[in-house]
Formats: C-alpha cells, structure tokens, sequence
C-alpha cells in the first residue's frame, strides 16, 4: 500500500486553510502533518518535518508564495493554491510545479493528488530551485494594473499606481490615497491586493495596502504600535497591525 503523501498547508486565510485540510482529509491520500497562516514562520517548520509536499497560496502579505517557495528544502514538492489571474494559471501549466485554482474542485484535487505521487516516485523529477526560476521570469511578465480607476459621475479619472501612496477599505468603500488626493474606487481590497503588483503592494493591516515606495520610515508609538511614515508634505502615518509587522519588515529587508 502507497504511503499517503505527507503535505504542510499555508494559507494566511484560516477559512480557506480549514477548507483545503477538509478536501485533502477526505481523499484519505494524505497525511496533513502541519498549517500556517504566517508565511514568514513556515519555512522553520517545514524544515522540521519529513515533507512531500507544500500547498501554498501565491497571494500572502509580505511575502509572496513564490518568495516563500524560494526558502524550502529543495525537495519538497510546491502546490501552489490561488485565486490569480489567467496569467499565472498559464504559467503554472507550462511548469512541474502545479496548481489548484480557487474554489478548489475535488475533481481537480485528485489529478494534482496523482501526479504528486508520480512525481514522488521519480527521482529524476526536475528539482524546485530550477522550477521556481523559470516560474519567476514567466510571472514578471503577468500584467498588473498601471491605473486605478476612480469613478465620479459620468467621469472616471485614472489614477498611475505609482502617485497612490496606499489603498484603503473605509465604511464599506475602497479609496486610493495620493500625495494630495483620495479617490474613491470600485474595487476591494481583496481584488486590488491580486490585481496591484505585489513587489510594489503591501498589505499592513485587514484594510489597507501600502505602496513601499513611499515608505520614509517606520517607528513605534508609545503605546508599542508599529507606525509607517509616508514620504510627502502631510507625512502620513499608518498603522501596521501586529500580525503584519513581520512580513512588512521581511519585504523591507529589516529582518
């Protein structure tokens, strides 16, 4: 009898976390020895285990499942999880690594669950390091929006992404901030967090996203919260929530 497929889940979403333990659970293929939802923490804890594979989502603040995917042993085989663009899908079909788009389907489940076990079986199976490589460079050229667009009227007025200092969820409406300006938008958080590029955006806490290039500096208040000063004449302060802290300082090289 094959040995079930010894699998570590990361997901900074609980409730999708919960959900793909329940999917794997169910095919009694796999044995779930670990989860995370702080992608910084994980490559520690995989490195503990004897993993077969991880099942990762692409779309984490901080640091990104193809970042994160970087750090693990080289042996263990990457599943990435993700609700990205066509773009990505593509990319991961021209790659050894595979996928699961989301919501995940069990028929698609047990093929991904299939060729693990082949790819377990082969010891010739093209290592994560090479895969990782050519995944990147196919990734950097994936579009990501250049404009956000803010309706007012019968007018919509586009924004460059470079001039929004950070995105912002307030009284169930998303705004992009500039330097001088706030712009209501029709996106949430959660798309814009897929759809805006994720070595420029930052998530800093459930509400906000972060544009690193107008980040001055960070410093702590008196009450030990994490503030982020913007670059500008307001010198705009955010807070950064705790469980971001981390990732934030990770994509900022402080860690």
């Amino acid at each position: 009898m094959t040995a079930p497929l010894r699998a570590f889940l990361i997901d900074d979403e609980p409730l999708a976390l919960k959900r793909l333990a329940r999917l794997l659970e169910a095919t009694g293929r796999v044995e779930i020895v670990g989860s995370a939802t702080d992608p910084a923490a994980a490559p520690a804890r995989v490195a503990d285990d004897a993993i077969d594979v991880v099942f990762l989502d692409i779309h984490m603040p901080g640091l990104s499942g193809l970042q994160l995917a970087e750090r693990l042993p080289a042996n263990v085989m990457v599943v990435f999880t993700t609700a990205y663009d066509q773009h990505a899908v593509t990319a991961f079909e021209l790659n050894a690594v595979d996928y699961l788009l989301k919501p995940i389907e069990r028929a698609r489940l047990s093929a991904t669950l299939d060729r693990l076990a082949a790819r377990r079986a082969d010891p010739a199976r093209t290592s994560l390091r090479e895969t990782l490589e050519r995944l990147t460079s196919h990734l950097r050229g994936a579009s990501y929006l250049a404009h956000l667009a803010s309706r007012v009227a019968e007018r919509v007025q586009l924004i460059p992404v470079d001039e929004v200092t950070h995105v912002y969820a307030r009284d169930r409406a998303t705004y992009a901030a500039t330097a001088g300006a706030e712009h209501m938008l029709d996106a949430s958080i959660v798309d814009l967090e897929r759809k805006l590029d994720p070595t420029k955006f930052v998530r800093i806490h459930r509400g906000m996203l972060v544009n690193l290039a107008w980040v001055s500096e960070l410093h702590a208040d008196f009450g030990g919260k994490l503030l982020i000063r913007l670059r500008g004449e307001r010198r705009q302060e955010l807070v950064v929530s705790r469980d971001r802290v981390r990732p934030l300082k990770e994509r900022l090289g402080l860690v």
